[in-house]
Parts: structure tokens; C-alpha cells; sequence
């Protein structure tokens, strides 16, 4: 069965600085129990923010690091699941039930791809 990235990109300068409600951590967590019990959820984890964080970058033959927090970025990696899903639109429908979860105050997008198996 194929295994699918779901990468959440969040608006740092727009999210609640108190981070989820507890509710909404109640529902997260019981999606999450039923993506498991499903045999969907294979990982899964929250990102610090880019403040914490440092970027490497290559190009021209020359690399480069930068730490955090990344200015020019609007949108940054939030956090990540990898599910084992029939298709991307069964895992499509798994991270649009996780978007959902999210309250008004977020602006999030969530990017779904398949895992390449050699």
C-alpha cells in the first residue's frame, strides 16, 4: 500500500501564540487514535518554531547557513504526518479531516505526496 507525506505549512505571524485549544487537542488526539486503529497513521509530529530552527542551503557550488526565524517566509513547515493510504484520495480525506480540525485563527495548508518506493 502506498505511504503518503502530508506536510503542514502554517502562517507563524497569524498563529494563536498559545498554540492549539485544549479542545481542539481532544479532537486532533481522537482523529489521530482513529487514523491508528485504521492502520492509515504511520508518524506524525509538531515542528518548533523557525525561531529554533536554521536552514542549510546549496547553490553554486557553495553553501550556506542561515538560523532562525526566516523572515521572507510567510507560510513555514508546521508539522508532518506519513500515512499508508489506497490512494491520494484517501489520504487527501485523512489530512482534509486533520485541516478541519483547526479553528478559524489558523491558516494552514496541507500538502499531500506520495512516498516514492524504490
Amino acid at each position: 500500500m502506498p505511504r503518503f507525506l502530508s506536510v503542514i505549512r502554517v502562517n507563524e505571524d497569524t498563529a494563536p501564540a498559545c498554540g492549539p485549544t485544549p479542545e481542539m487537542m481532544e479532537r486532533m488526539s481522537a482523529l489521530l487514535e482513529e487514523m491508528t486503529k485504521a492502520g492509515a497513521m504511520l508518524d506524525n509530529a509538531g515542528l518548533k518554531p523557525t525561531s529554533e530552527g536554521a536552514r542549510v542551503r546549496h547553490a553554486g557550488g557553495k553553501t550556506t547557513v542561515v538560523d532562525g526565524p526566516f523572515a521572507e517566509s510567510k507560510e513555514v513547515v508546521g508539522g508532518y504526518s506519513l500515512v499508508q493510504a489506497k490512494d491520494l484520495a484517501e489520504a487527501v480525506e485523512w489530512s482534509r479531516r486533520f485541516a478541519e480540525l483547526h479553528g478559524d485563527e489558523f491558516d494552514l495548508t496541507v500538502e499531500v505526496r506520495e512516498v516514492v518506493e524504490d
